[in-house]
């Protein structure tokens, strides 16, 4: 019998979708910022809050985003006041919320071991509240992330441009930091808080291998995300048959066979784009070519490059261009 006809697994596949989306969403926005390990410093803080929602007999899902984003909005306070710079505000946030979490958990009473479910995922007991709850946040981190992508792009590539165009740089950057904090509580029931970071960043890194402009790396991550989650759960629900394979490690690593895949083609297509791309009108050295025995033209079959008051032409790995009876070699 198919395992997706089971009520649990098809809300394990609606969550699944939901994290793919939200979390590569934000995470472009980090890597743009060279923040790409935050999405790690904040799943350790929601360790704490998790611990509290324990502690207290809450749900650890509102407690966790509550103190996650808390600790965001002072990681990133800290980091604009530069008395510390981000790698020491992340490490305080990485080692600080770790220890934070598993000794309130210890002071409550509870075993160590209950915060598994949560550090590396447990999706498949997702219960339709938790389901609700994480659509409703989903959809909340993608109306921002793709609503506001002008202006949370514009921070995130160059402060100075933002401020001179009169953007509220901090509200936006606050903005930001919440939004990742929102998103690692999405994350947690799909991949755990110490794996949330790969969903987060490897989608994005994926996507930038196939694309150029921001809002092609946006969609692309975003869709990567969904195939990477929904896969990953697939394979695990297929491979749980004969060993048991827990979903959220699987569904990071279908995202890093998705990186390892396409980096040599982007490698290549940079490669590419290097070779096509015009000198700068600076060159004044001709150097004929000798040896020449081919007729190069719009029909000749090699790749045309405008260059100045004239055409290029790669053949052999260099740039040839019809000068009078010959050819000059760039």
């Amino acid at each position: 019998m198919d395992l997706f006809s089971y009520a649990f697994m098809q809300r394990a596949l609606i969550a699944a979708a939901l994290t793919g989306l939200a979390a590569p969403a934000v995470g472009t926005y980090l890597v743009q910022r060279r923040l790409s390990l935050m999405g790690d410093g904040l799943g350790h803080v929601a360790v704490t809050g998790v611990a509290l929602g324990l502690a207290f007999n809450s749900s650890p899902i509102w407690t966790a985003m509550l103190v996650t984003a808390l600790g965001a909005l002072v990681t990133e306070l800290i980091r604009e006041r530069g008395s510390v710079n981000g790698d020491v505000a992340l490490a305080l946030l990485f080692y600080g919320g770790l220890a934070g979490g598993v000794l309130i958990t210890g002071v409550a009473g509870e075993s160590a071991s209950r915060l598994q479910e949560f550090l590396f995922g447990s999706i498949t007991t997702i219960t339709v509240s938790d389901i609700l709850v994480v659509m409703a946040l989903a959809a909340v981190v993608l109306i921002i992330a793709i609503g506001l992508a002008p202006q949370l792009f514009a921070v995130s590539q160059d402060v100075d441009f933002a401020r001179v165009a009169g953007l509220r740089v901090r509200v936006y950057n606050l903005l930001i930091a919440v939004l990742a904090a929102v998103s690692v509580t999405v994350a947690m029931r799909t991949v755990g808080l110490l794996l949330v970071s790969a969903l987060m960043v490897v989608p994005v890194a994926t996507a930038q291998q196939l694309t150029r402009s921001f809002r092609a790396t946006l969609a692309a991550a975003m869709a990567i995300g969904v195939l990477a989650s929904t896969g990953g759960l697939a394979v695990s629900a297929e491979a749980s048959k004969y060993a048991t394979v827990a979903p959220g490690p699987t569904i990071v690593i279908i995202a890093l066979a998705g990186f390892a895949v396409t980096w040599p083609v982007g490698a290549w297509l940079r490669h590419r784009r290097r070779l096509t791309s015009p000198f700068a009108d600076v060159i004044d050295e001709h150097l004929p070519t000798e040896g020449h025995d081919h007729d190069h033209g719009p029909a000749c079959g090699h790749v045309a490059v405008p260059h100045g008051d004239h055409v290029d032409y790669l053949h052999d790995g260099h740039r040839h261009a019809v000068h009078g009876s010959h050819y000059d070699e760039h």
